[in-house]
């Protein structure tokens, strides 16, 4: 997707927004933005870009029928109206500053009307239509999505003709064949391959920090997890560290905020909580735990989560926390998680907008309770404070010492046992030229060429 479409903002592999397919925009009060399309543009199909098309993806994406995964972008918006045929005016509810960070998420990606329309259930399969870098050109689900340079696409020169994605399940397979040439760029490998391909001379690693941030979370609403002291003597008690080393092979950074240095107003001064079993001990007597306690850890079946889940239960049992894991499937572990029925469960989040917004309101507001996604049942009447404030403020700035704040909060309360950030172990082949990897994943080939 994000070769064949563009967003009317662009963020950057430094995640700075830019202007995509809009040229400028403009915030006419607090509520209200004004975006100016890119003359020029065309469509795969030869059919020009205009405003009509950015309002019909936008309603096309926000309509209550469809239900569409991604609506949750577009909810802060009340209104989207064409302006004339080149500006398109969306009002928000109330002030909403990350609204410009959400429209430069793929899934926000201007669609044509006109080939949406034409192509009914058939798009999205057989049919798909663009403005981006390449044209689809054939999706076989079950082996490999083809595309093809599009020579009049307006962000410039393409170094690339075809491109063949492949889908390949076992990772080792995905790092066997890149070090055979059978495949010349691999996203995604496991800290093992990775760590191998390190030595191979015919291959170059890229390494890249994400905006995700993985996490134990504990049910606040149940005994003992109630007690910030017990919250806390918890963290003390984990090797977070070793974890990093064992599981993730060092592809992971330590967590000392919810959110990833990656996102903005991630605050860059908290520190973890220093590992600390006697600290540990001391917290829990004084919380009247001194004998310890019996919970259960859920987890659902990705390995890399079992074998955390089952490292941290190792460190509770050395503070007298006997920890029963339980593995469900994940369709049961996501609706009882939100319905609250667990003590601890281990999650991430994947901060796709790459603002604090984005990465705290739905984990810690008091509004997102369970299903909105704040599993851990915790609230701060200061925090839900911080992060409405968050949302509504415009300056730079002000919103980084706000968020700095709410972090500051969260880190004392520790809702969670804040694990680590993710490393993606990307490589290619020697001869690929101009790969830069995006932080959330998206990567975007057109500069890529071929010595």
């Amino acid at each position: 997707m994000r070769q064949v479409y563009d967003t009317l903002i662009d963020q950057t592999e430094t995640l700075e927004l830019v202007p995509g397919l809009a040229a400028s925009w403009t915030r006419v009060d607090d509520v209200t933005w004004d975006f100016s399309i890119r003359p020029g543009v065309t469509f795969h199909d030869g059919e020009p870009l205009t405003a009509s098309d950015v309002v019909f993806t936008f309603e096309r994406l926000r309509d209550p029928d469809v239900m569409a995964p991604a609506a949750f972008l577009l909810w802060p918006v009340d209104e989207i109206v064409l302006v004339d045929d080149m500006t398109v005016r969306i009002t928000t509810y109330e002030p909403f500053a990350p609204i410009l960070a959400r429209l430069a998420q793929t899934a926000t990606a201007v669609l044509s009307e006109r080939a949406v329309t034409q192509a009914g259930e058939a798009y999205g399969a057989t049919v798909v239509v663009g403005t981006g870098a390449f044209r689809f050109v054939s999706n076989d689900a079950d082996s490999e999505i083809v595309l093809e340079r599009y020579d009049d696409w307006w962000g410039g020169d393409v170094a690339l003709e075809r491109i063949v994605f492949r889908t390949i399940s076992d990772p080792t397979l995905m790092a066997v064949d890149l070090e055979a040439g059978a495949i010349d760029i691999a996203y995604g490998l496991a800290p093992v391959d990775a760590l191998r391909l390190r030595e191979n001379a015919g291959i170059t690693m890229v390494e890249i920090e994400t905006p995700v941030a993985n996490y134990i979370g504990f049910n606040a609403q149940r005994a003992p997890f109630d007690d910030r002291r017990v919250r806390q003597a918890i963290n003390h008690a984990v090797d977070v560290d070793t974890i990093i080393e064992e599981v993730y092979q060092g592809f992971g950074a330590r967590a000392s905020s919810p959110i990833s240095p990656r996102v903005f107003a991630a605050h860059p001064d908290l520190e973890p909580y220093a590992y600390d079993p006697d600290l540990a001990l001391a917290l829990l007597a004084d919380a009247g735990l001194e004998a310890g306690f019996s919970t259960t850890m859920w987890t659902e079946s990705n390995p890399i989560r079992v074998r955390i889940v089952e490292f941290v239960a190792a460190y509770l049992d050395e503070i007298g926390i006997d920890v029963d894991i339980e593995v469900l499937d994940w369709p049961r572990y996501i609706v009882d998680t939100a319905a609250g029925e667990h003590d601890m469960f281990i999650l991430g989040k994947f901060t796709s907008t790459a603002d604090a917004d984005d990465g705290l309101y739905s984990l810690f507001h008091s509004s997102a309770f369970g299903g909105g996604g704040n599993r851990a049942f915790w609230s701060h009447d200061r925090v839900d404070e911080l992060l409405d404030l968050g949302r509504q403020t415009a300056d730079p700035d002000e919103r980084r010492a706000i968020y700095y704040e709410a972090q500051e909060i969260i880190a004392a309360e520790a809702p969670w046992i804040f694990l680590n950030t993710t490393i993606e172990a990307n490589a290619t082949r020697a001869d690929v030229t101009g790969f830069v990897p995006h932080p959330t994943g998206a990567h975007r080939l057109f500069r890529v060429g071929l010595q």
